[in-house]
């Protein structure tokens, strides 16, 4: 039997992974080419031979999405293979039909085939959308594990939106080594809460070869999940996040609704700035949906450096990039302290934005009346360019800065900031702490 030729739908993370620990030097598949959306410029380069295994001395092209029917039809590709996440249910749908109808197949590959056995325990964080809060849960989760002596590390979903066999296998102890590795404003938004924390962060691109390092030094290994995907690792326990400003997209959103059935424990999160009625819906549909998970009650109140600097102000708040872009949030912790602090009136961005800046809202916010907020895009010295560009064009009093790290030393900011950070607070029991006994060996 002639081998059948795959075309993996991805966005430089899940896709590797899938090709990695499912097609990779297996004789009956040929994956003719990656496909690349989502995160700007990732498309036009190759998965590396060096990374491909045997039957790729070329490597693998990676395409734009954008043109998926003619890849189908030029490269005869059997089955299309979905390896990306955060995508609405309809959405998913549309691109089964439009694999279908150019005449290939449409998948989606289950749990069993991509988790990776660790020697260690695993915990895994995951969200059932992007910006429910996996961060500040994750770092919550390694400060009850550190307080009862257990040497932590936390292996982050990949971001390799550079020299892919430099990023085969990335570790991060430091602040210098963000700098070592080259690292985009996302990656940093990811790692460095972590290493100020005195947690030793792994990623990259091949996550079996990570595991294998990051157990080395480990007690426990966190998996610090991206946007909505599943774990790459086989966990130990399974705590997923969800976000009650989004109601009813816990049950609508691929794979995140995998997530919510596959969940031990499950974190409602921001329960301090939601409706009520919003909660009562998310809970509504975590009782049908998987009944025998744990619910935790939590909010992640927010905290600025300088209040005076809000009140009474002309402000432009900078929240994280993603949970704006394909997170579909209008807001996030920096709207919600600038409107807590007294800030007089909000500087829509649009107005102000250049280059791939004025493209990320052209793509995302098409539909929207007004922008509350810039998302902090990073993926790149050109991207971080334009977004400093951005913001010293912003006719404003105050800049806040939402980010989970201080953007201010990355790029220069020749306004008056303030920072807004947040972390995960339980409300009442069961909290982290109880749910975690199985691991610090506390009763």
């Amino acid at each position: 039997m002639s081998k059948k030729r795959v075309l993996i739908l991805g966005a430089a993370g899940r896709d590797f992974h899938n090709f990695n620990t499912v097609y990779r030097n297996n004789p009956d598949f040929e994956v003719v080419a990656f496909t690349a959306t989502q995160i700007p410029d990732i498309d036009g380069r190759r998965y590396p031979a060096q990374l491909a295994g045997e039957g790729y001395p070329r490597g693998i092209p990676i395409l734009p999405e954008s043109e998926l029917e003619d890849i189908i039809r030029s490269k005869k590709v059997d089955i299309c293979v979905l390896a990306y996440s955060d995508l609405a249910d309809d959405t998913v749908m549309a691109l089964a039909s439009r694999c279908n109808a150019a005449g290939a197949d449409f998948t989606m590959i289950g749990v069993r085939a991509t988790m990776i056995k660790s020697t260690k325990p695993v915990i895994a964080i995951t969200a059932v959308r992007t910006g429910c809060g996996k961060s500040q849960t994750t770092r919550r989760v390694a400060e009850v594990l550190k307080a009862a002596g257990r040497k932590v590390v936390a292996i982050r979903h990949p971001m390799p939106y550079g020299d892919l066999v430099a990023q085969k296998v990335q570790r991060f102890a430091t602040i210098a080594d963000l700098k070592k590795h080259k690292c985009t404003i996302e990656e940093m938004e990811e790692y460095e809460p972590h290493i100020a924390r005195g947690v030793i962060v792994y990623a990259g691109v091949d996550y079996e070869a990570i595991l294998r390092e990051a157990e080395k030094e480990a007690d426990v290994i966190l998996w610090d999940g991206g946007n909505n995907d599943t774990s790459f690792y086989k966990p130990d326990l399974t705590i997923t996040v969800v976000d009650p400003h989004r109601p009813g997209d816990e049950i609508t959103y691929y794979p995140g609704q995998t997530n919510l059935r596959l969940a031990d424990v499950i974190v409602i999160n921001k329960i301090d700035s939601a409706y009520p009625e919003d909660v009562n819906e998310v809970r509504e549909n975590i009782r049908a949906t998987n009944p025998r998970a744990v619910v935790i009650d939590a909010a992640s109140p927010v905290s600025v450096t300088d209040p005076s600097l809000i009140a009474g102000k002309r402000v432009l708040v900078i929240e994280d990039g993603p949970t704006l872009t394909h997170g579909d949030m209008e807001y996030g912790a920096g709207y919600v302290a600038a409107e807590r602090f007294g800030a007089e009136e909000f500087v829509d961005p649009r107005d102000f934005a250049v280059g791939s800046i004025a493209e990320t809202f052209e793509k995302y916010y098409a539909d929207r009346d007004e922008a509350l907020v810039l998302p902090a895009m990073g993926y790149g010295d050109a991207q971080m360019k334009d977004l400093e560009e951005t913001i010293r064009r912003c006719d404003c009093d105050t800049v806040i800065i939402a980010t989970p790290i201080d953007l201010g030393r990355v790029i220069s900011i020749d306004k008056p900031s303030v920072r807004v950070t947040y972390d995960l607070q339980e409300i009442g029991k069961p909290d982290v702490a109880a749910v975690l006994k199985p691991f610090t060996g506390k009763k």
